[in-house]
Order: structure tokens, then sequence, then C-alpha cells
């Protein structure tokens, strides 16, 4: 085994660790009598339910699922199954309604129009992607829209600075609307909203400012992805939710994290971050990979990027000093 692969493992006192500090921020620190999640079916929420639930006791921990017309089917039934192996209970909370009177789809729409200008919004089926796997060849995170049609061949185009903007602050408002429904359950039980966000989404830029980055606290954002499934395995998640594909599940197509963002499967992603910090060479951390030294050059130009252009979701709000 590598050195970063062995570097890479937690013990499972972190567990003991972690669930300590939920109990003693929400019951000590921000005087709360339970924690609300929202669950979305896969790993990173799951493993924080389990977490809560034996930090808090089952009965002091709501599940909330707020699904949303373009949601995949099988998140419901995962979220369904975590709630019930941990025992506690599930709230789903449909949100399509609120969306649709927001103008999400519409605008939407509007914007996927730009590019493609027969979509129908009815049928049609679109994910945003990157180029593909870094590892492979270089290339800029240039966006496409991907196009998916009943008997049709798949279509691909880059999208304009425009239509993404417009795309992204349309979907965007999916998990700003999920933000008010947790707080809203939260602050009627005097909860604490119990956020489920991995270092990679927190470092990396890969949540919404106010929508699923708005939390109380973060109990797994110093994980990496691949440190969240080794909790997953210890704390007993279903294997149908370690075993799916992590997804963004809001696009209505369908679009896995590593083709919508991380272009680089975790398991190495996470190991050429580790070495990056522990102020590791690119030709060491690609001897102990078993990469060329290029291809980790790529991976953290693509780390580096993409936390300095993301800098301004993790800062909090300016104010001038008196």
């Amino acid at each position: 085994m590598s050195i970063l692969s062995d570097a890479m493992q937690i013990a499972v006192e972190e567990v003991s660790r972690i669930s300590e500090w939920i109990k003693n921020n929400v019951f000590q620190e921000f005087k709360r009598r339970g924690g609300v999640i929202g669950v979305s079916g896969g790993i990173d929420s799951a493993v924080v339910l389990a977490l809560s639930a034996r930090a808090l006791e089952n009965n002091k921990v709501i599940a909330l699922f707020m699904p949303e017309k373009d949601s995949s089917p099988d998140s419901q039934a995962l979220a369904a199954e975590v709630a019930a192996q941990f025992g506690v209970e599930l709230v789903i909370n449909e949100i399509s309604p609120t969306l649709t009177a927001l103008g999400c789809y519409d605008y939407m729409a509007e914007a996927i129009k730009q590019i493609y200008p027969d979509y129908e919004s009815n049928q049609d089926k679109v994910k945003l992607v990157l180029p593909d796997n870094l590892l492979e060849k270089p290339s800029l995170n240039v966006f496409s829209l991907v196009l998916m049609r009943n008997g049709r061949p798949e279509l691909r185009k880059i999208l304009s600075p425009h239509a993404y903007l417009g795309i992204v602050a349309a979907s965007n408002m999916k998990q700003r609307v999920r933000m008010l429904s947790l707080y809203y359950h939260a602050e009627k039980h005097n909860y604490a909203v119990i956020g489920t966000a991995n270092k990679n989404e927190h470092d990396q830029g890969f949540f919404v400012k106010y929508g699923d980055g708005g939390a109380d606290l973060q109990p797994i954002r110093h994980l990496y992805k691949s440190q969240v499934y080794q909790l997953a395995r210890y704390l007993g998640v279903p294997q149908g939710i370690i075993q799916r594909t992590p997804t963004t599940d809001t696009y209505s197509a369908g679009s896995t994290q590593e083709e919508f963002y991380f272009r680089v499967p975790f398991d190495l992603l996470d190991k050429i971050w580790l070495g990056m910090n522990r102020g590791m060479s690119a030709d060491t951390i690609a001897k102990d990979l078993d990469l060329t030294v290029e291809q980790v050059r790529r991976v953290i130009a693509d780390l580096m990027q993409k936390k300095r252009t993301t800098e301004y979701l993790r800062t909090i709000p300016l104010s001038l000093s008196s």
C-alpha cells in the first residue's frame, strides 16, 4: 500500500470524536434540543445522519427529504432506507411548487434555450458537464450542456457565459429553498441545522452559498470524500447508498459529481490533494500513486484554481469596522 493510501485511513475513534463534538455544540453551544439534517440518499447526508443519531439520540433528530421534479426517483427510497436504518423520523417536503412559484424552472428553460432553442422542458433532459477525466488529457474547466432525448443521439454544446450563469443561478434556487425548509423545521422544534458538506465540497467550492452551505454546524467538513466512505462502512450505512455513484441530483438528466465538477475519481483526487497539503512534490506523489508527474501537476493545478476562484463562497459577510 502507498504512503498516501496509509495516510488517508482514519481511526474508528473519529466516530466518537465527531459524535461528541455534535452533542456539545447542539446542546451546550447552541442550547438546542436536537438536530435537522437534509437527506438526499447520498453518502454524506447518510453519514451525518448516523453520527447525529449517535450524538443526540435518534428521537431528537429529523431527516428532511426535499425532492423536486428533477430529483432522481432513487433518492427518496434511499433516504427512507437510511432514516429507518438509524431510527430517525423522515419528513418529506416536496419543493417543486415553491420553485415553480419563484420561476426557477422558467428561468432554467430560458437559459437552456439560448443553447438549444427547441428545448422542451416537459420531455427533454439536460445536465451540465466539464471535460472528461483530467488524468487522461489537459483541458480547461469549460462547461458544456448535454441534451438527451428519447430515440435521438445525445447532444453536447459548450455553454456561453451568459447561458451558464443563467442555468446556475436558476438551479441554485433549489438549494436555497431547501435551506429555508431546513430552518423552518429547525426553528419549529428548537433544533440546530446540521450540515453535510465534506472537505472536497467546502474547500473546492462545490456548494451553494446560503443554500446547502447554510448550517449551524458542519461535522464532516474536515474529511475527504474517501474518508467519508470509511465512516459509512463503520457506521453501517446501507450498501445501496455506499455503492451509489455520487450525484448532484440537480439536473433532469442526472450528472455525477465527477463529471459535473471534480473530474478525477475521489480515491485518487483525495490522495493527490493530501500529498499536496503535506508538502510532497509532484514527483513524490506520482511515484507513490503510480501516476505520471504531468497527471499529478494537472490535478494540483485544478485543485488550486478551484480553491482560488471560489474563495468568495467561503467569505463571511463583510462589514466596516467601527
